[in-house]
């Protein structure tokens, strides 16, 4: 069941935040237009197919159908009360964010916009503190000699999607942030997402509201507080992973066990359980880029970052790390075959960027093992974005295990919990385990026989 909302909104990028934007707020009955000028994904769209894996996102494109208008140039979406721009901000060399797509986006709309409206112009790709300001500049060069007569608001309004779970997180949020210097940005935007911060809406189907959720709260700020919220945000919980994997180095060599360590901070409310999973470490298309961009601009602003430093060097340290303790319990690694399960950088995503899985591989094959790979998902995105890596793709578990001297658990995907372990073992040349997540019990694969070996524990 769908809630009639009337406003009028442009997506600009059909990524996992902007798809996954467009789709919500069209569910909630609002006129939406999704724009990317990728011509192969608003193809893929249109026939009713997401250009990602993503749980639930088959489901809802289908239930919002022709409610999202798809279209590769935004001259042809409508004119929109709000114009969300969500393009990619990657890195560059120095750290610093590419805004290139951004103000391609602004400059876009300002050429586009009308007389006689007042449209928000909403930044929710992840940009530098400024970056609201910038646009205003942008869309005002963009206009040209119709400045004076058409009027616009911009606003800044970060994501906080997990990947895997970001349609969770887009209708069930903990929080909706909103910067602007003007009453009126706020008032339109608290519209747009009125059913999110007064859960007035059905569920859609598969995606059942939590139990014990209410409402997110409303945090209502500057452009520059909330365009800095989200850069401290991710910073904070790449600070927290890299701590609990510098404590795991600990915990190896004084003989404790790294879990009972995070369960044991963890229970206290002023530290949390969350993120305190030792393991291989972060990847993504958010905690590296957004590291370095805070380091970045640290260093512009006379104001070092050593924390974030700290915690991108551990991160580095932990990937490293696995490939030791394979080298370590082996001997040598030419020669040898290592099975890695998992290639996403998280379970339940196809992304690869930044992924642990393939700076191991690498690091695997510059010492001169044999690789072989199983991911549920992401080894077609793997083979079609990597062709030229040396690494043969599994079938299955069972399939990857045969004449393995080791395996490597790099991606905590559930189903691996559960694999036939006895089976896996009784086709590999040796029998070790690398658990890079922590994720299976010591004592069932050592009553199986295998060598088995964790982080920090």
């Amino acid at each position: 069941m769908k809630l009639e909302n009337n406003l009028k909104v442009t997506v600009i990028g059909a990524g996992y935040v902007g798809l996954t934007t467009a789709l919500t707020l069209a569910y909630f009955g609002n006129r939406v237009s999704c724009v990317d000028k990728n011509g192969s994904i608003i193809d893929k769209l249109k026939g009713g197919r997401p250009p990602f894996y993503e749980p639930g996102l088959d489901e809802l494109l289908q239930a919002v159908g022709a409610g999202v208008n798809f279209t590769a140039q935004l001259s042809q979406a409508d004119s929109a009360d709000v114009y969300i721009i969500a393009v990619g901000t990657p890195s560059r060399e120095d750290g610093n964010a590419d805004l290139s797509y951004v103000e391609e986006a602004a400059s876009q709309i300002g050429a586009l916009l009308p007389e006689g409206s007042i449209p928000v112009v909403v930044t929710k790709s992840t940009v530098p503190v400024g970056t609201a300001q910038h646009l205003e500049t942008v869309i005002n060069k963009a206009l040209g000699e119709r400045a004076p007569r058409c009027h616009f608001l911009v606003a800044s309004n970060p994501e906080f999607l997990r990947e895997g779970a970001a349609l969770q997180d887009s209708f069930y949020p903990d929080r909706i942030v909103i910067g602007a210097g003007d009453e009126r940005a706020f008032d339109i935007l608290k519209r747009l997402y009125a059913p999110i911060l007064e859960q007035s809406f059905v569920p859609p189907e598969g995606l059942p509201r939590p139990q014990g959720y209410s409402r997110p709260a409303l945090v209502a700020v500057s452009a520059p507080s909330a365009e800095l919220i989200k850069y401290a945000s991710n910073a904070f919980l790449a600070v927290k992973i890299s701590f609990i994997n510098e404590f795991a180095g600990l915990a190896e060599k004084v003989g404790a066990d790294i879990k009972d360590v995070a369960e044991g901070i963890g229970l206290d409310k002023r530290i949390g359980p969350h993120f305190l999973a030792a393991g291989a470490g972060w990847g993504g298309s958010c905690l590296p880029k957004d590291t370095r961009a805070v380091i970045f601009a640290g260093s512009q602003h006379g104001c070092r970052m050593p924390m974030v430093e700290a915690a991108v060097e551990v991160n580095s340290r932990q990937r490293l790390r696995i490939v030791e303790k394979l080298q370590e319990v082996l001997e040598t690694l030419r020669g040898c075959t290592i099975g890695i399960l998992g290639l996403s950088f998280k379970p339940d995503t196809d992304d690869l960027r930044d992924s642990p899985a393939l700076e191991i591989i690498d690091r695997l094959l510059e010492r001169g093992a044999a690789v072989r790979a199983y991911d549920p998902v992401a080894a077609d995105n793997c083979r079609r974005s990597y062709p030229g890596l040396q690494v043969h793709y599994a079938s299955s578990p069972l399939d990857l295990a045969g004449g393995c001297d080791a395996l490597v658990l790099v991606t905590d995907w559930k189903q691996f919990a559960s694999l036939p372990w006895e089976q896996l073992g009784s086709r590999m040349r040796q029998k070790v385990m690398v658990d890079g997540r922590n994720m299976l019990r010591r004592d069932d694969m050592e009553r199986l026989g295998f060598t088995y070996i964790g982080m920090g524990r």
